[in-house]
């Protein structure tokens, strides 16, 4: 192979390794950042292939933690260009099995999106295939021609950054499972005004809608539309309304509060309140965790002290209301919802919530309640009252920061530690270079 030829094989097979390794860093990442978010996603897929309920939550669980570890450690191992083979063959298996299964999702359409990048990044499913395609054949070349990976780091210390980068992950994902994700890429995040997200402009596209009656006539059913419906002698039967155009969708489309007792809709009402309203959300009451419930309570006897709004947000079913209510001591009023709404709203099953004006001000998961020693005082006197809104853009610059400076830590003193082998072998080379001039005189010497 001619320097040219070689160059050019070296600067594609990197270059996909960079592309590659680039996307499956992101795509774990986010799924790290999000793990209840994946579970949600493979119970959408279970469902979409008949097997719901079949698999426990567990389960999906773990196997989101494991495939966030998985993404992230393929991606930084091949941006350093470790583990070659088995890095190589791990993502070439991996991408056979996801592009056909890919392909299926844009061929039939089971479900919305892939869930690839979670929150972050939304893809169609003809998108994600394309997608998969790329990396399918990016993983043939780089199985193919690994030994043109440059390494970043030297074969006998990349157990350092194998070890850390596994630990790094698991450990944000354990840190987001148990809080609340640290990135949150959802219209409900802190600071987000729920009003505005509501909101359609005037100037906004408006869907397109076609109704289509079914009467009947004589014992004959027919379609009609609006323009050329039927005259009295026709009988009523069914109507179907279809979507023909999109049209401009807000951030918050599906967001509604029900009374469960009275029915009435007090959505706008609870925006509109200037005042706190705590929201305690529990999509399931028969699977929410019930272990804080003293918490709660305290959060909801500190709300009537201090005259604050409490409500809980549900989609359970009124055995379970009255269930929960029994086994807690709930006295709270309770308002129904959509469920995917209140799983959207917050990654906790029960989580709490707290507005001002239509604002989300704080969030808690039921592992981080807050107490009676931290609500002591009235909410705007206190800073969980006060919105802090530290920008996504900072948080993940701190995360990276937190994953980086110490990798970086670990390449520097693996040059250093390569440069000081350098260093020792050309000393010793040069020490025997000089000896072999020594004994070369010496010989001249003795033959003179």
């Amino acid at each position: 192979m001619s320097k040219f030829g070689h160059k050019i094989k070296w600067t594609a097979v990197n270059l996909c390794r960079l592309l590659v390794a680039v996307t499956f860093i992101i795509s774990g990442f986010v799924k790290a950042v999000d793990p209840t978010g994946t579970l949600y996603k493979l119970q959408d897929y279970a469902s979409a292939f008949g097997y719901a309920g079949i698999v426990p939550d567990w389960a999906f669980l773990i196997f989101a933690i494991v495939l966030s570890i998985f993404e992230f450690c393929i991606g930084i191992y091949l941006f350093f260009g470790i583990r070659r083979k088995m890095t190589t063959i791990s993502l070439m298996v991996f991408m056979c099995l996801m592009t056909p299964l890919t392909f299926y999702l844009a061929w039939f359409n089971p479900i919305s999106d892939c869930g690839c990048f979670g929150d972050a990044f939304k893809l169609t499913n003809w998108q994600t295939f394309l997608k998969n395609l790329f990396l399918l054949f990016a993983s043939v070349v780089l199985f193919v021609y690994r030994l043109f990976m440059t390494r970043f780091i030297s074969e006998r210390n990349q157990w350092m950054i194998s070890m850390y980068s596994i630990f790094f992950i698991w450990i944000l994902a354990s840190w987001c499972l148990y809080r609340l994700p640290v990135l949150d890429f959802r219209p409900y995040h802190i600071g987000a005004n729920l009003i505005e997200g509501m909101q359609i402009p005037e100037d906004a596209e408006q869907p397109e809608y076609e109704t289509t009656f079914i009467m009947e006539k004589d014992g004959v059913q027919k379609e009609f539309t609006i323009e050329d419906y039927p005259d009295s002698t026709w009988t009523f039967v069914d109507s179907q309304t279809r979507l023909i155009k999109a049209g401009y969708e807000p951030l918050i489309h599906d967001f509604s509060m029900i009374s469960f007792e009275s029915g009435e809709d007090l959505t706008e009402q609870i925006l509109a309140d200037t005042s706190y309203t705590f929201l305690l959300v529990s999509p399931r009451l028969s699977v929410a965790d019930d272990g804080r419930m003293d918490l709660i309570n305290e959060v909801y006897d500190y709300s009537r002290e201090y005259q604050y709004a409490f409500y809980c947000l549900t989609a359970s079913g009124e055995d379970d209301i009255v269930q929960w209510c029994e086994k807690t001591g709930a006295e709270y009023p309770f308002c129904l919802s959509d469920e995917i709404t209140l799983k959207t709203i917050i990654r906790s099953n029960p989580g709490l919530l707290l507005l001002k004006g239509g604002v989300v001000i704080n969030k808690w998961s039921h592992n981080n309640l807050p107490d009676e020693t931290q609500l002591n005082d009235s909410l705007d006197r206190l800073a969980l009252g006060q919105l802090n809104v530290d920008s996504a853009t900072m948080r993940f610059l701190k995360l990276v920061l937190w994953f980086c400076v110490p990798l970086v830590l670990l390449t520097f003193a693996d040059r250093i530690w390569i440069g000081s082998k350098m260093y020792k072998r050309f000393k010793h080379r040069n020490n025997l270079l000089n000896q072999l001039k020594v004994n070369e005189n010496e010989k001249e010497n003795c033959s003179r």
